[in-house]
């Protein structure tokens, strides 16, 4: 089972007894694992990252460049705003031209662009000139599940471990308590209770959904294909669909977009 705090899949705590349910969210989105995110030549890297947590650094070069040794790099960062990122409090931009972006939130999805600009080795040092790369990633916010916001912004551990184990626990409970009321109703009152717990009946079921302002799209999002993501230009879901809709009367032209 996947953990509970993310943004698209719902889980369905049942059992079969009379009118129980129990709700909790569950995430589909996979947690970075690499130190450093490279770019791509020519491509755009996609990067998900959860909502108010840190991304994981961009490096402003190729893996195959980062194998090799540049002669006096120097990096641009622009953000989705076209302005240039050096300085700006929302980001910790590294000497080596690695980028992180804090506290992620929706409004900060979109494209992010570095040119580095480097000398190559020449035997000849009148034939060294520039050389400039561009490298391109698309950052898009995934959502924690709605009332987990301010619960995982102040977990310093992981959030999603913490609510995958509450979780497990809910569900423990729950066949506990029908398992003790089965019990006591019979030893106290040597009677057949009329809710009765059937043993291992307790399931877990999962159903897609999307909180407003995000969606899955298998094709957009083949790297992640499960994830909830914010609704893109033009694109807005208004509820919890799992789907963005494409807005035909009114141009939407930032991310997260609830309404058309």
């Amino acid at each position: 089972m996947r953990p509970p705090c993310g943004p698209g899949l719902i889980l369905l705590v049942t059992a079969l007894v009379s009118g129980v349910a129990v709700w909790a969210n569950e995430p589909n989105v996979p947690a970075a694992k690499k130190r450093y995110i490279y770019g791509k030549l020519n491509d755009k890297v996609d990067v998900y990252v959860k909502v108010y947590q840190n991304s994981p650094y961009l490096a402003c070069m190729d893996e195959a460049l980062a194998q090799g040794e540049v002669i006096d790099p120097l990096f641009l960062w622009i953000g989705p705003d076209g302005r240039n990122l050096k300085g700006q409090s929302f980001v910790n931009l590294t000497e080596t031209g690695k980028l992180m972006l804090k506290a992620f939130q929706k409004s900060m999805s979109g494209s992010y662009s570095c040119t580095l600009s480097y000398k190559r080795i020449k035997k000849d040092p009148q034939e060294e000139r520039d050389t400039f790369k561009t490298y391109k990633f698309m950052l898009f916010v995934n959502p924690f599940a709605p009332g987990w916001e301010s619960m995982c912004r102040n977990i310093t551990y992981d959030c999603e471990d913490e609510t995958n184990s509450r979780i497990l626990q809910a569900r423990d409970r729950i066949e506990e308590f029908f398992l003790k009321q089965t019990y006591v109703i019979q030893k106290e009152y040597n009677i057949m209770p009329a809710i009765r717990y059937v043993e291992k009946s307790l399931e877990i079921l999962r159903l897609d959904s999307c909180r407003p302002g995000f969606g899955k799209n298998q094709f957009v999002h083949a790297d992640c294909p499960g994830c909830c993501v914010v609704c893109g230009h033009g694109t807005y879901n208004s509820n919890n669909d799992m789907h963005c809709r494409a807005c035909s009367s009114i141009r939407i032209n930032y991310y997260g977009a609830t309404a058309c």
